[in-house]
């Protein structure tokens, strides 16, 4: 791919103010709260980060993690009615949002699941109020949340409905890789048996569309490339394998290059992931979950960033998941890496906002 981070917007220079990103700190039972904490601490400097979660408990963490670390409460009514007071580098603010049960590290309890869903109900509000600049997401269990009584699919379904968004594009991206990886799905959280009925030419044209503008707006790239996988294996071979290349991919990829959008394909995905064909391209569109995520987080688990396209409002968040048996083992073991990197990108995803309305 192209030689500009693919986890990374275009390089903007530290001359802003400090970008205002909210953290949801995630499932509490697992390695969200510490790699949050860790890595808000570590980017201070450059990155006001606002933790959102349970203020004692947070507290407690990172006490246990670095006695160093000052962490200020602020109370949810005080945010509605003062806005965010402005604090200095050596203060992490946190925004309560109180828990419902005590944590057990690695210990899942459903109690917990409504409160996890108002740390992203306050991050989004928040966000589209341009209290915060962005979001940023530490890993949750959605089979908490549903346990707790609530369907939930994802954060990024989440995050769509709740801000309104018709449509969204999942992309995880590494800069860990040569040439840099960036990976967008045109389904996300489906079943595979669902996957087929999901791809329409609208669908896949909005995903085109919405892959191409934030690749731009959010990357700095003035003409994207983007490379697309077909569905089936060897992209159909010529029908008999499937004919949704036929029928479905290749009529959006034609109307798309209409549209002057620089889109390939649809090419099969067990080979398409080689240096010769993503050199000097700057996105993949993978039809599915499971058919273009593993390249990617094989080759960078820990420091890749997952990037929700669409939204209006930017919203990284990390590559793994909870890690409850690594939590339930004790404080110091999670690795902050992939929280650093959604944390950076974001920031300079605003600072590139920023000059671009200058």
């Amino acid at each position: 791919m192209s030689d500009q981070p693919a986890a990374q917007a275009a390089a903007t220079p530290l001359t802003s103010p400090r970008p205002i990103l909210a953290v949801t700190c995630g499932e509490p039972a697992g390695i969200g709260p510490e790699v949050a904490i860790k890595a808000a601490w570590q980017l201070r400097a450059e990155i006001n980060s606002v933790l959102i979660g349970d203020a004692a408990f947070l507290a407690m963490v990172a006490a246990e993690i670095d006695p160093q670390i000052r962490l200020v409460a602020l109370s949810q009514h005080a945010l509605r009615n003062s806005g965010l007071p402005n604090f200095p580098h050596g203060q992490i603010a946190v925004i309560d949002c109180p828990l419902d049960a005590h944590v057990q590290p690695g210990q899942l309890d459903a109690r917990n699941g409504r409160a996890v869903l108002r740390t992203l109900d306050i991050a989004i509000s928040g966000a589209q109020q341009g209290i915060f600049d962005g979001m940023v997401t530490a890993p949750l269990q959605k089979s908490t949340i549903n346990d707790a009584g609530v369907p939930f699919t994802g954060h990024t379904e989440y995050l769509a409905e709740k801000s309104a968004t018709a449509q969204v594009v999942m992309m995880l991206a590494t800069d860990r890789t040569t040439p840099p990886l960036r990976v967008a799905l045109a389904t996300t959280h489906l079943a595979l048996k669902d996957v087929a009925a999901a791809l329409t030419f609208d669908s896949l044209s909005r995903t085109i569309d919405i892959l191409h503008a934030d690749l731009q707006k959010k990357f700095g790239l003035a003409q994207p490339r983007i490379l697309v996988t077909g569905l089936n294996p060897h992209a159909g071979e010529g029908g008999y394998l499937g004919r949704e290349e036929i029928d479905i991919i290749t009529p959006a990829l034609q109307a798309a290059k209409a549209r002057g959008i620089a889109v390939s394909g649809p090419y099969p995905a067990d080979t398409l992931f080689q240096q010769k064909y993503l050199e000097g391209a700057d996105c993949v569109l993978a039809m599915y979950h499971d058919q273009g995520l593993p390249v990617l987080k094989y080759a960078s688990f820990g420091h890749g960033i997952n990037i929700t396209l669409g939204l209006p409002f930017i919203r990284t968040s990390v590559d793994h998941g909870t890690a409850l048996d690594l939590a339930a083992a004790g404080l110091g073991r999670a690795d902050h890496g992939s929280m650093l990197a959604a944390l950076n990108v974001a920031a300079q995803m605003v600072r590139l906002s920023q000059l671009r309305k200058e």
